[in-house]
């Protein structure tokens, strides 16, 4: 402050300037808090835990210990502290929105977590982490194109069903 300036003027200026830092400030936390978009290279992300029997059963234990009680027993988001949360868990069962995330997304959400969910990084390995992913796609039927679960055979039309009785005339039996 210059020696003939009047002290009155810089206490409302200081003032305003804190003010003006701490609503920046909340903003950007709540700007946080509501945007959960994993990074490009995030999205990029392919599962490295093939979608077997024994990965997918790895991920219901995990999912019935660290999720069930807020994404509910069919991943529609309706678990018994669902009603308590500030953000409504997501719905694992809506095949449209599931089908639009990469597995390396939900992978980076599940690691990050978000509020009022918790972070899984110090709680699960890599590979819980994934196993959880594998058994998440599981309530809406869907699966990464590069995972091992879309194999060939979901690609295929299902088998038509064949008339029973006797081989038409010119057919073998086997």
């Amino acid at each position: 402050m210059q020696p003939g300036q009047p002290k009155g003027k810089f206490r409302p200026l200081a003032i305003l300037t804190l003010l003006a830092i701490l609503i920046a400030g909340v903003l950007s936390a709540i700007n946080a808090s509501r945007n959960w978009r994993a990074t490009a290279a995030a999205k990029r992300l392919k599962n490295p835990v093939p979608s077997t029997a024994d990965a997918v059963a790895a991920g219901k234990l995990a999912y019935g210990e660290h999720c069930r009680s807020c994404h509910g027993e069919q991943g529609d988001g309706r678990g018994e502290k669902a009603a308590e949360l500030s953000v409504a868990p997501g719905d694992f069962t809506d095949a449209a929105a599931m089908g639009r995330r990469t597995d390396g997304e939900l992978f980076w959400q599940i690691t990050r977590g978000r509020l009022p969910m918790p972070a899984f990084e110090d709680k699960l390995s890599d590979q819980e982490r994934w196993q959880l992913v594998d058994y998440i796609r599981t309530f809406a039927g869907t699966s990464q194109a590069s995972s091992p679960s879309a194999s060939l055979t979901s690609l295929l039309p299902a088998p038509r069903k064949l008339p029973s009785g006797p081989a038409p005339s010119g057919c073998r039996s086997f």
